[in-house]
């Protein structure tokens, strides 16, 4: 049986230059920052990381770099591989799972909003099939108010049922707890990773195996010590933390997410290209970065 996936996942912001390709210096410094505060693992091109801004190659070229430039290890690595079509999704995973990387974060096909659970199966099985590679680890991503269909607890266990040894994780970024049980409940195999840090000690206390947040990219040791504070059972010290931690979230997400995050990586670094976004996405807005600075935890 595979070992529980669990932890702190960064999903990593991806930041541009003033023509929107990769500003890889900032990139693989962000990177290496994450992990130094105690992310457990990094996700590249998740919704944070305006993943869909992204061609197959371009997406190949990063991983290859954060590998090659020693920022991180491969098995340090979940890759959004996620795309409508199989033949896409197939390459990335196939090329991430040939790297060495710990799994893949896969969306379920969007766009074909009214696919059944039945038709879900055989594009998650036809997948796990095309790759034909027993190292590979499928995190399955639940976004549904983005994609338009979502991952049912009912088709979780069934694809940890018929492949126990691929579909090992689950991101639930639904924000609807009684799918996030339902998950846990029905599928005891997988791991279910909430997508925001104020569920985690919720989940956590239930099964859950951590969290993959956006604000992992601005507060990484806070959360990364919340979740030590759950894992050694200290009640009273998660509790006094929890809401501090609650609290920077709740900036993050009045701050937009990505622009909010973005907006405080450009003050924190003094380098204005953090505040570009691809299109069709706006630039951030400096002044957001202000309230997200000040509900960093201090430990």
């Amino acid at each position: 049986m595979t070992d529980r996936f669990t932890g702190v996942i960064t999903p990593l912001l991806t930041p541009y230059n003033d023509d929107f390709s990769i500003a890889y210096d900032l990139y693989l410094a962000h990177a290496a920052e994450c992990l130094a505060k105690g992310a457990h693992y990094l996700s590249p091109f998740g919704t944070t990381s305006e993943a869909l801004s992204h061609g197959v190659s371009e997406r190949m070229h990063v991983l290859e770099r954060l590998v090659e430039s020693g920022t991180a290890q491969a098995d340090q690595l979940m890759p959004g591989t996620g795309l409508c079509n199989l033949e896409e999704t197939v390459a990335l995973s196939r090329h991430a799972v040939d790297l060495g990387c710990k799994a893949v974060m896969t969306l379920p096909p969007f766009f074909f909003v009214a696919a059944p659970d039945e038709g879900m199966y055989r594009y998650f099985s036809t997948l796990i099939e095309k790759v034909g590679n027993d190292a590979l680890k499928i995190c399955l991503y639940n976004i549904p108010q983005n994609t338009g269909i979502g991952i049912s607890p009912a088709l979780s266990a069934r694809l940890n049922k018929a492949f126990p040894e691929v579909v090992v994780a689950y991101k639930d970024s639904s924000g609807n707890w009684d799918n996030t049980l339902g998950v846990i409940e029905s599928a005891p195999g997988i791991s279910v990773f909430p997508g925001s840090e104020s569920v985690m000690l919720r989940a956590m206390a239930v099964g859950g195996g951590g969290c993959i947040s956006a604000s992992c990219n601005s507060n990484m040791a806070g959360i990364r010590a919340l979740y030590d504070l759950v894992r050694a059972g200290d009640e009273a010290g998660a509790a006094s933390l929890a809401p501090k931690i609650d609290a920077h979230r709740a900036a993050v997400q009045a701050g937009g997410l990505i622009p909010g995050l973005k907006s405080l990586k450009a003050q924190q670094t003094g380098d204005a290209r953090w505040l570009n976004l691809r299109p069709p996405l706006l630039p951030a807005d400096p002044s957001a970065a202000k309230p997200l600075a000040e509900t960093i935890a201090v430990l």
